[in-house]
């Protein structure tokens, strides 16, 4: 589409969404609003995509900018509008443009590629000076309404705050997305005013002035309402969400993958899976996620930005940057946090939480531990209870567990420290020094029985008398 110009339409303040954080750049499926927008734009290969910018200019147009290197940058002047907003955008464009312009609103986000180009194409076909996408909404409250004459054809939009209470009752809409012959939108621009309930100078009001002046306007329905359903407040974005995951859902189970319970399950549009994968209720599979064939995940888990191997089983586990290699069981109850690193055929158990730490082939860290900036070697077993004291509280420092080391139940690795091949540890090991290659550390005293130290010093109570029996018994 060489000859295609788009304007997207980014000025907008979004009061009802009372956050702090501009309206554009709250996130759905993983990715902001208007990443949604921009996506689409790139995919059809315009010649020219300009943003319109205004609240919060410089981080939505950072946002912008790193997404898309090569979309211009236009600020919105003190007059209000997105008739003005359009005219500022046509501006930066060459003054020899004679293409189409095809106008975007930033918080429409689940409009597709695939449906614009049939829009352009209809509107080439026909010949038109401005095509516009319509909806039927069972609840059109707060759009522009499509006013048509006894035989269909298109009349003209009346917004919602200049509706009549009969224009009031049409259910169907203005979406907001256009496709206009740029030169009849230029002459359509230059004339339009603010004689309207809100003083501002619409865009809608350019097809009045396209239709008399000859032009050809039609108005399209789309088939899918929710394709131009438009974000303004929370439960909008929320309802947005809950459309676009069934449809992600959809999309992998079509793809091979078993999801058992979609209601539950969640997939940012950046995750990738594989044939095979077998998603179990209550899991989300967050950012950049990747997820080999036959790996099971879930029930109740959430992996953001991890790589999960082939045939890995995930259970019960909170993940972040965290690679779980083939074959490899984590959970139940696990927290893997970024930097983890656990190998082909390995364990990290029942309360396990591990960080910066790389765990080796055949490695087991099976319950109740921590791991913090550890190596692994392969074929290591720690005994539950196993923690890697990494902070003196002023440094982290790293342990080093070498291949094949076993070691005791309640061992405390205090760092840093470097455990040998093949070395063992005994339980209740508090291990300060390095452990060589094949010995055994141990750090446990004595054991002392006080004989009769119970009926002695807690006369009297269930336990002396549970003791005295016992000792008569055995006498």
């Amino acid at each position: 589409m060489s000859e295609l110009a788009i304007i997207i339409l980014a000025a907008g303040q979004g009061t009802r969404m009372k956050s702090s954080r501009p309206k554009i750049l709250h996130r759905l499926a993983g990715v902001s609003i208007v990443a949604h927008v921009l996506a689409t734009a790139e995919e059809l290969g315009a010649a020219h995509i300009i943003a319109v910018v205004r609240h919060e200019r410089d981080a939505v147009a950072a946002a912008i900018s790193e997404q898309v290197p090569q979309a211009i940058i236009v600020d919105q002047d003190e007059s209000p509008g997105t008739g003005r907003a359009v005219e500022l955008g046509l501006a930066s464009l060459p003054e020899d443009f004679a293409g189409q312009v095809l106008v975007l609103s930033a918080d429409v986000p689940l409009l597709d590629a695939a449906t614009v180009r049939a829009l352009v194409a209809s509107h080439e076909l026909a010949g038109n000076a401005l095509t516009l996408l319509s909806a039927y909404f069972s609840d059109p409250t707060g759009s522009g309404r499509i006013i048509r004459d006894a035989d269909g054809a298109f009349e003209s939009i009346v917004e919602q705050k200049d509706a009549d209470p009969e224009q009031l009752l049409i259910t169907e809409i203005n979406s907001g997305v256009y496709v206009f012959d740029a030169t009849a939108l230029r002459t359509a621009l230059a004339a339009i005013g603010t004689d309207n309930a809100q003083n501002e100078r619409y865009l809608t009001d350019a097809a009045a002035g396209i239709r008399a002046s000859g032009g050809r306007i039609e108005a399209v329905p789309v088939s899918d309402p929710w394709l131009v359903a438009g974000i303004n407040d929370r439960a909008q974005l929320s309802a947005a969400a809950v459309e676009l995951n069934a449809r992600i859902v959809r999309g992998w189970q079509l793809a091979g993958v078993t999801i058992q319970d979609p209601a539950t399950t969640w997939i940012d549009l950046t995750a990738n899976l594989a044939e095979d994968v077998e998603i179990l209720p209550g899991t989300q599979i967050r950012g950049a996620t990747v997820i080999e064939r036959d790996a099971v995940i879930g029930p109740d888990t959430t992996l953001l930005d991890c790589e999960v191997g082939e045939g890995a089983k995930v259970k019960r586990t909170d993940a972040e940057l965290a690679v779980i290699g083939k074959n490899a069981t984590v959970g139940p109850f696990a927290y893997l946090r970024p930097g983890t690193y656990l190998g082909e055929d390995g364990k990290i158990g029942t309360f396990v939480e591990t960080k910066n730490s790389r765990i080796g082939a055949g490695s087991k860290v099976p319950h109740l531990s921590y791991i913090g900036d550890t190596t692994i070697g392969e074929g290591t077993n720690l005994g539950a209870g196993a923690i890697t004291a990494n902070y003196d509280d002023l440094t982290k420092h790293r342990t080093e567990i070498g291949s094949h080391v076993h070691a005791g139940s309640h061992n405390v690795f205090v760092a840093p420290v470097r455990i040998g091949d093949g070395a063992k540890t005994g339980a209740g090991t508090v291990v300060r020094k390095d452990v060589p290659p094949g010995a055994l550390a141990i750090t446990v005293a004595q054991q002392r029985n006080m004989t009769g130290w119970v009926e002695a010093h807690r006369a009297g109570t269930a336990a002396a008398k549970a003791a005295a029996a016992r000792s008569e018994t055995t006498d």
